[in-house]
C-alpha cells in the first residue's frame, strides 16, 4: 500500500446537468481531475435540495456499488434483481453491480416535491468487480457519539465500513468508511482518523471549519470535498451554527480504474463491451421490475482509448 502523506486540497463541486426526463442538475464533487478516488470512493453527486419530479429511467452499472443516502424526500428504487423499495431519511440503499445490473430511481408521487440526497459510488476490487450483482436495504444503521472539546458531543451514523470501532452492516469489499456527522451549534470536536487510510470531508449543511497539525483552520463550502490525504491521526471540526458533514475514507485503491458513463472497469475494452451489451439488450443487465421498454441509452463512446485515472497530487 502506497501512502502519499497528509494533504489539504479543496475539491470543488461543479454543477452537472442530467437532462432528459430527469430534468434536474446535480452537484458533483468526485471524481476530480486531481483526485480520482478517496479510498475506494470514486463518485459523489448531490441531487437537491430542490422541488423536483425525478424520473431516472433504467440504466446499467458494472464494477461498482451505488450508495444512496437520502436527506429529504422519498426515492423508489427498482432493479433487475426484482427489488422494488422506497428509501427514506436514515435508511441506506446499497446496490452492488458486479458484472452487470440495471436500476431506476423515481421520486415518490406524480407531482414535484422536496428532494435532497447523496449518491456515491464505491469501486469494486478484482473479483467482486466481475462477480454477481446484489442489492440490500438497511433500515437502521449504528451510531456513536464523539466527545466534544467544546460544546455538545457530535452524533455519528456509520453508513459504510467502520469508524471509531463501530461497523455498518452494509457489505463492503475494501477497508472503507462512510459516516454522517452532526455537529451542534458552538461545538468543536476531534474526528479520529486511521493514518493508513486517506480521507475527505464534505459539508452537507450549515457551517464548519477544519484544522489539523499541519492545516490552518479552513472553512468548508457546501458540497466541496476537503481532501485530507493520509497519515493523519485526527482532524478538528468546529461549527458556529451547527453542521451536517459526511466523512469519506478508506485504504488507498491501487488497482487500475477506468470510469466512463455508469461503468467502472480496468480497461477500455471492458467498458466498450459493457456499452455494447447494454445497447444490444443483453441478458447481462436483465430487465428492471415494473418497467416496459423505457431505458437510458448509452452515449457514444469517445473515439480515444480510455485510460486508467491517476492521482495528480
Amino acid at each position: 500500500m502506497t501512502l502519499h502523506g497528509p494533504r489539504a486540497v479543496v475539491l470543488e463541486a461543479r454543477e452537472v446537468p442530467l437532462g432528459g426526463v430527469r430534468a434536474m442538475n446535480v452537484m458533483r464533487s468526485l471524481p476530480s481531475k486531481d483526485v480520482p478516488t478517496i479510498g475506494a470512493w470514486c463518485f459523489l453527486d448531490r441531487f437537491g435540495p430542490a422541488d423536483v419530479r425525478m424520473r431516472v429511467e433504467p440504466h446499467p452499472h458494472i464494477g461498482l456499488q451505488t450508495v444512496t443516502w437520502p436527506l429529504v424526500g422519498e426515492i423508489r428504487h427498482r432493479d433487475t434483481l426484482d427489488s422494488d423499495v422506497v428509501l427514506r431519511r436514515g435508511q441506506l440503499n446499497l446496490m452492488t453491480a458486479g458484472n452487470g445490473i440495471a436500476h431506476s430511481e423515481y421520486s415518490v408521487g406524480e407531482e414535484a416535491g422536496p428532494l435532497d440526497a447523496l449518491q456515491l459510488w464505491v469501486v469494486l476490487p478484482d473479483g467482486a468487480a466481475t462477480g454477481s450483482p446484489g442489492f440490500e436495504q438497511h433500515l437502521s444503521l449504528p451510531g456513536l457519539a464523539l466527545s466534544a472539546e467544546r460544546g455538545s458531543d457530535a452524533d455519528v451514523t456509520v453508513v459504510m465500513g467502520t469508524y471509531a470501532g463501530v461497523a455498518s452492516p452494509a457489505t463492503a469489499y475494501t477497508p472503507i468508511v462512510g459516516a454522517e456527522i452532526r455537529l451542534e451549534p458552538g461545538s468543536r470536536v476531534a474526528l479520529p482518523l486511521d493514518p493508513a487510510w486517506e480521507h475527505g470531508l464534505v459539508l452537507v449543511d450549515g457551517d464548519a471549519r477544519v484544522s489539523a497539525a499541519d492545516l490552518n483552520e479552513t472553512a468548508l463550502s457546501a458540497d466541496d470535498v476537503l481532501f485530507l490525504g493520509d497519515s493523519r491521526q485526527s482532524a478538528i471540526v468546529g461549527s458556529d451554527g451547527g453542521a451536517l458533514l459526511f466523512l469519506l475514507g478508506g485504504e488507498p485503491f491501487e488497482q487500475d480504474l477506468v470510469m466512463w458513463w455508469n461503468f467502472a472497469a480496468r480497461s477500455h475494452d471492458e467498458i466498450a463491451l459493457a456499452r455494447e451489451d447494454w445497447e444490444a439488450g443483453s441478458d447481462r443487465f436483465g430487465h428492471v421490475v415494473g418497467h416496459g421498454d423505457e431505458r437510458v441509452p448509452a452515449p457514444p463512446i469517445p473515439p480515444v482509448q480510455l485510460m486508467p485515472r491517476r492521482r495528480r497530487i
